[in-house]
């Protein structure tokens, strides 16, 4: 059979499912989603699989791929998976969240369909429904160039996925029903390396086995639930190449603080004695440390990995100055973001400022999560389509949450969908202010932005002579330390619902997010696709006639 006659019979197989990208490969996927018990930790408890995988199944794209994937929810609940920091241009249909999609009901499936684009780089998909991402269904998700677009590095001998991540001996259903009940989820019981943590009794096997000589790229991805990570290789250094999508400068660097939901992408080069070596993953910025580690192997090496551990930082600071040592990668010739016609983002006039500030306080005496007081609370009809029917006004209000945040923000806090209404190819400057002692990590669904500056103190627009206007790197999380600000910048120019949502899995569940409505007023085909003839419907619009489908 023709190649062009395979694109056709893939294009009418799958036409009805979301707008077809004819002409690029198609991606099929389908999984099972299950219960089952496993011991990460030495404790037999309940976690999610994914075709029976803990964690699931990485996947492997490359530009321009579209992906066609079919999720069987075989669990007792609602059940829904996003795709973090995939920018689905026009689609925010697909984007897995409570404000964008209908969960999947227990018992039936879904076929999630979109196209990865120009974005070679490492990325995370995670469950957005409860508390599920708190019992698995995470794994890894790439995007390879193609052979047209070389990347600024040779080959390596071998890819490979490094999910690190804090982990609880109490199941998803326990946990929630803490927070349900007022109460913090507390503090983690260990760190888990893809799933697995090392006892270091010699009996471990490899995670991963490297040549002598050889180079090997590692995607590191902070899957975990609370805590940022320090990751490290016994004896060995580390060169990063990309981080969240973009190519960066290529220093080296001997440990790396990954925070929550980022990954990032180094080089490491077998040029030790061949034996085992530890590979280590520890919280930061706790009272106490928490460790996970597994093995890496030379190939015919001979000997166990020494037990004494290279050591983490200590402080904040340190991971300050670590994030300011990030650059972007000017001269590589991969794709690179190109907000309003120009790489030279710091030229560009600033639309809107929106300062957003976190806070924790009690609602009936319960706990729950602010941003400028407000805590988000899911709408039982997704905001997407409230709005696509136009009953928006039956299910939410624009602009509930106000810039500057009010001075009773932090104490008083009100308990609403919460969503922003921003208008399309507004240049955005968005302030994250961190009064807390703890650090926090911000997500913004359906872009990426150049996170510019991060300073002690509060921020005031003086602080702007101080930012990063040449070479910020472009990425789709930010961290925010204690008593801290943090300045990205971007142009709003994706049609959509678009979650920004704390990665503190216990802060986004108790309202710690919102939405930021990038509206299709022209209802064109030009800013946004139609609803997916497949769309799960629920709430008020169930029975409602679906809309006049937008036109070019």
């Amino acid at each position: 059979m023709s190649g062009m006659m395979l694109t056709l019979l893939l294009c009418l197989s799958v036409g009805t499912i979301s707008v077809v990208h004819c002409g690029n490969p198609y991606l099929f996927f389908t999984w099972n989603v299950t219960y089952g018990t496993l011991s990460p930790l030495g404790v037999p408890q309940q976690v999610i699989l994914i075709n029976g995988q803990f964690p699931g199944p990485n996947i492997n794209s490359t530009t321009n791929n579209n992906i066609v994937l079919n999720v069987f929810n075989n669990l007792d609940e609602p059940f829904l998976v996003t795709w973090n920091g995939i920018q689905q241009r026009k689609n925010s249909w697909q984007d897995g969240t409570l404000g964008t999609m209908c969960p999947i009901p227990p018992g039936t499936n879904y076929t999630y369909q979109f196209q990865v684009k120009d974005q070679i780089g490492s990325y995370m998909y995670y469950p957005t429904t409860a508390m599920h991402k708190a019992g698995g269904a995470f794994g890894g998700l790439r995007v390879n160039s193609r052979l047209l677009i070389p990347v600024p590095y040779a080959d390596p001998e071998d890819d490979y996925t490094v999910l690190i991540g804090d982990w609880y001996t109490k199941s998803h259903t326990q946990l929630k029903k803490l927070l349900d009940s007022g109460r913090s989820m507390a503090r983690p019981e260990g760190v888990l390396i893809n799933g697995k943590s090392s006892k270091g009794d010699g009996k471990d096997e490899p995670l991963f086995v490297m040549k002598p000589g050889k180079t090997y790229k590692y995607r590191i991805c902070n899957v975990g639930l609370k805590n940022s990570l320090n990751f490290r290789i016994q004896g060995h250094s580390m060169t990063l190449v990309e981080m969240e999508g973009s190519h960066t400068v290529q220093n080296t660097y001997d440990s790396l603080d990954v925070h929550l939901g980022q990954c990032f992408s180094v080089l490491v080069t077998a040029d030790k004695d061949p034996k085992d070596y530890y590979m280590v993953a520890s919280t930061r910025f706790t009272k106490s440390v928490l460790t996970g580690k597994g093995i890496i192997r030379y190939e015919n090496g001979k000997g166990p990995a020494a037990p004494e551990l290279p050591k983490a930082p200590v402080g904040w600071a340190w991971s300050l100055n670590q994030f300011r040592s990030f650059r972007w990668n000017l001269t590589a010739s991969a794709a690179r973001p190109n907000p309003q016609g120009s790489y030279h983002y710091g030229k560009i006039n600033i639309t809107r400022t929106i300062k957003l500030v976190n806070s924790a306080s009690k609602v009936d005496g319960k706990l729950r999560y602010a941003i400028n007081g407000i805590s988000h609370v899911d709408a039982e009809t997704p905001l997407k389509l409230a709005d696509y029917y136009k009953v928006d006004d039956k299910v939410f209000k624009f602009d509930t949450m106000k810039d500057p945040p009010p001075a009773t923000a932090a104490d008083k806090i009100t308990m609403v969908p919460n969503v922003v209404n921003i208008t399309m190819k507004d240049f955005v400057e968005i302030i994250f202010e961190n009064p807390e002692k703890s650090l926090q990590t911000w997500h913004l669904d359906g872009y990426s932005f150049f996170s510019v500056a991060s300073e002690p103190g509060t921020w005031t627009p003086e602080k702007r002579s101080n930012y990063n206007l040449l070479d910020a790197v472009s990425r789709y999380t930010v961290q925010v330390f204690p008593k801290s600000w943090a300045a990205i910048l971007l142009t709003f120019d994706n049609a959509g619902m678009w979650n920004v949502r704390s990665e503190q899995l216990e802060r986004r569940y108790l309202g710690q997010q919102f939405y930021v409505g990038v509206e299709n007023i022209a209802r064109s085909l030009r800013n946004e696709y139609n609803m997916p003839d497949n769309a799960l419907v629920c709430g008020i619009v169930k029975d409602m006639p679906k809309p006049t489908p937008y036109s070019m």
